[in-house]
């Protein structure tokens, strides 16, 4: 089966947290999240799946886990992964790629806190 490019949108974000604390990895994918909503003009129906990756220094919770409890997505197929360590990484980064159905125009990526470094042109 071909996916044409209408059919569904990859939609990527990021962001940072202080310190590897359970709270804050839920309030940042909260955040990351809704503004990915808010931007692309999205609704839970709208999303097909999510691929979070955090950088090996976040180990206290699971950004599924945070999405589930912060969205309700109790119904969209997750996956989480640790990002490559290599040097340089931004510290404490959990990034997204979400695909959802689109909302006739072009996506709207979210790079938030000190993730805006890694893509200072979608920031």
């Amino acid at each position: 089966m071909t996916l044409k490019h209408d059919v569904f949108r990859a939609i990527r974000g990021a962001t940072t947290i202080a310190a590897d604390d359970p709270a804050l990895v839920r309030d940042a994918i909260h955040e990351l999240l809704t503004a990915l909503m808010t931007r692309n003009d999205l609704t839970n129906d709208d999303v097909i799946s999510a691929f979070f990756t955090a950088t090996p220094d976040i180990a206290s919770d699971s950004p599924a886990r945070a999405a589930r409890e912060a969205l309700g997505w109790d119904e969209v197929p997750m996956l989480c992964a640790v990002e490559m360590s290599v040097p340089g990484v931004t510290a404490r980064c959990l990034r997204v790629m979400l695909n959802a159905v689109p909302s006739g125009r072009a996506a709207v990526h979210a790079y938030l806190r000190g993730a805006a470094v890694l893509r200072p042109d979608l920031a």
